[in-house]
């Protein structure tokens, strides 16, 4: 019986290290703009919500994590906390009341979600009520 070499065996094995290496950051960047995208839709979607609830109660609701008060509002933005890259919370825009204004954030990696998950490119992702939509990352088109 013939198999293969041992050297045979070791190029198919360069190969595939030098395959594996050039799709890595492509499979990363792939992962991290559908994060990113998922993170956008949660932040839209709280907005409706928070446009329901100035409807009803003439203000905004601010919510987080930590306060346990989100209510309605999703905190995380996939299917689990744990298994999400952003925390998402809302707080009154800078100079302003529930009343007047609200800023939707989601930052991304924190300790309540997947700590382990960075966004350079954009990091944290804003939507406020009056439809500004803002990252504090380097790259300038951060949502579509």
């Amino acid at each position: 019986m013939r198999g293969f070499t041992l050297v045979e065996v070791m190029i198919v094995l360069v190969i595939l290290a030098v395959l594996g290496a050039l799709a890595y950051p492509t499979y990363a960047g792939y992962i991290r703009k559908t994060r990113r995208i998922e993170a956008q839709l949660v932040l839209v979607e709280a907005m409706r919500q928070e446009e329901h609830h100035f409807t009803l109660h003439r203000r905004y609701k601010a919510f987080s994590a930590l306060d346990g008060s989100s209510g309605p509002f999703r905190w995380w933005s996939g299917s689990t906390a744990a298994a999400s890259g952003y925390e998402i919370d809302a707080y009154p825009c800078p100079n302003s009341t529930l009343a007047a204004c609200i800023v939707l954030r989601a930052r991304p990696g924190t300790d309540r979600v997947d700590s382990r998950f960075r966004d350079p490119e954009c990091e944290t992702l804003t939507l406020d009520s009056a439809g500004r939509q803002t990252s504090s990352g380097t790259l300038d088109r951060c949502w579509p």
